[in-house]
């Protein structure tokens, strides 16, 4: 079986969230339903995903950016300045998309089915019933604040009137994680903390998630 398998997402969302997030993460085992689980089966349940296009290529991507030992683009670069210019390519149509409508099919979209997949799953039972429950999504694009805000208000929607629902909501892009805390939302304040991922960091999450395999 090959080490970048989907269990090698589960193994470096592991690695990340034991980084930093404390010694609670540990000890989470690799099952299904949800992906990781403590060992008792019952105290935390994390079950893990992507909101990307749905493509070889976009996965091997990933990959290749959450290493952290291949060539990431700068502002300096022609594939950035091509990007600022108004035009992105994408979706393999053959043909240039607006900067708003890349990011609609890049990002946006895929999120916003992969949550409501998931959330789905887990108001029905699919996940089972654990004392506190996450749902960790790689974003292989970079998000801002107003589309953590977007997917957290769009969490507490569809799982509003549910017992069975999440507590946390991880969006992990290659830089940064973004720890959402569904459970403690006060009127309009949201509670997300984001962690920096530096690149000597980030290798050696890439590196621990290899050997745990």
């Amino acid at each position: 079986m090959s080490c970048y398998d989907t269990c090698f997402f589960e193994r470096y969302a592991h690695q990340t969230l034991r980084r930093f997030l404390g010694h609670e993460y540990d000890d989470l085992v690799n099952r299904d339903r949800p992906d990781l689980q403590s060992p008792d089966g019952r105290s935390l349940g994390i079950e893990v995903t992507r909101a990307m296009e749905e493509t070889q290529a976009a996965a091997e991507q990933l990959l290749d950016n959450m290493s952290g030992f291949t060539h990431m683009p700068s502002q300096e670069d022609d594939f950035e300045r091509f990007i600022l210019s108004g035009y992105s390519y994408g979706l393999d149509l053959g043909r240039f998309l607006s900067p708003r409508e890349s990011r609609y099919w890049s990002m946006a979209l895929p999120m916003k089915r992969i949550l409501e997949s998931k959330v789905s799953k887990m108001v029905d039972g699919f996940y089972g019933d654990f004392d506190r429950s996450g749902l960790y999504v790689f974003c292989k694009d970079d998000i801002g604040i107003a589309d953590i805000i977007g997917a957290y208000r769009r969490v507490m929607a569809l799982q509003r009137y549910s017992e069975l629902r999440y507590n946390y909501l991880f969006l992990s892009e290659v830089n940064c994680l973004h720890v959402c805390n569904l459970s403690e939302r006060i009127s309009d304040t949201y509670r997300v903390s984001s962690y920096d991922i530096s690149l000597e960091t980030r290798r050696e999450i890439y590196g621990a998630a290899l050997e745990a395999t």
